[in-house]
């Protein structure tokens, strides 16, 4: 089944089940719940197996400490976790939340702290069902992945090896996307109201077939501390928030900003392109 089918029979599936389960299934798929409860009971079962088998081999140094595992960063008091009550009430109420469920069905880690932007992308085109290369580790099955977004022409706009070293400005993300059948538009944070900033983005959440992805400062919302980018998945009114789905998962969970705040760090200066950061709308 190749990552379109895949996606439109989860879409159907989703379909036929009521908002409230859909929702929280996608909370679980996107805060990384599933897969690590799969993982847990694999490794448990195998691990047992193993040590029945090879018990001699599995003799542990209890000399050695294992390293400290660091938590995520703590959030500041401006943000709400979406992994909270409150984080999944706002969901539950929110008025613009089309974009929700298919970018939580393709949420994905980025892989390297260079990575923001590419993860975005690949989310942003398995989520419109682009017809996508071959990914070796998932052959036969075509899917979008960080390792198989670039290529020739991509490699014109921006290497891989150059994002790893310092991302991608507001510009080569969307060029980068463009290099697809997609198209895109930008809108950098100093050229917009905050009237025109929410219009934009409140209108795509309410529409199907379209996603914004949003390059900000974090600092500016009171996170550490440069510049990132994410997808916006839905829009709370009567809070004026709106939720990032943060790729970075290993260092701050997604959260609802409030949507003034966001305005404000898309309009700071991106120090590579020296422009303002801002918006880039995708559709078929």
């Amino acid at each position: 089944m190749s990552a379109s089918s895949t996606s439109n029979f989860l879409r159907k599936l989703f379909e036929r089940i009521p908002l409230p389960v859909a929702i929280i299934i996608g909370v679980w798929a996107a805060n990384g719940v599933l897969l690590p409860l799969y993982l847990e009971k694999w490794n448990n079962s195998s691990q047992s197996q193993v040590e029945v088998d090879n018990s001699e081999l599995l003799a542990i140094d209890k000399t050695q400490q294992v390293p400290a595992v660091r938590e995520k960063l703590p959030l500041s008091e401006k943000l709400i976790d979406f992994n909270s009550t409150a984080g999944e009430k706002l969901l539950f109420e929110s008025e613009a939340r089309t974009d929700y469920l298919p970018l939580s069905i393709h949420f994905v880690t980025q892989s390297n702290q260079a990575y923001c932007g590419v993860a975005s992308i690949v989310m942003v085109l398995n989520a419109l069902n682009i017809s996508a290369p071959e990914a070796p580790e998932y052959k036969p099955y075509d899917i979008f992945t960080q390792n198989n977004f670039f290529n020739k022409q991509t490699d014109k706009i921006i290497t891989a090896k150059k994002v790893s070293r310092q991302g991608m400005t507001l510009t080569e993300l969307a060029s980068l996307l463009a290099a697809y059948p997609v198209k895109t538009e930008v809108h950098h944070g100093g050229d917009l109201t905050l009237a025109e900033f929410r219009s934009l983005v409140v209108n795509n959440l309410a529409e199907t077939d379209n996603f914004v992805l949003v390059n900000y400062l974090r600092k500016a919302i009171g996170q550490e501390t440069g510049g990132h980018i994410s997808p916006i998945a839905a829009y709370d009114r009567d809070t004026d928030r709106l939720l990032i789905l943060d790729v970075s998962r290993y260092k701050y969970p997604p959260v609802w900003v409030q949507t003034e705040e966001l305005w404000l760090a898309t309009r700071t200066i991106d120090s590579t392109s020296e422009k303002t950061r801002g918006l880039v709308l995708v559709s078929r």
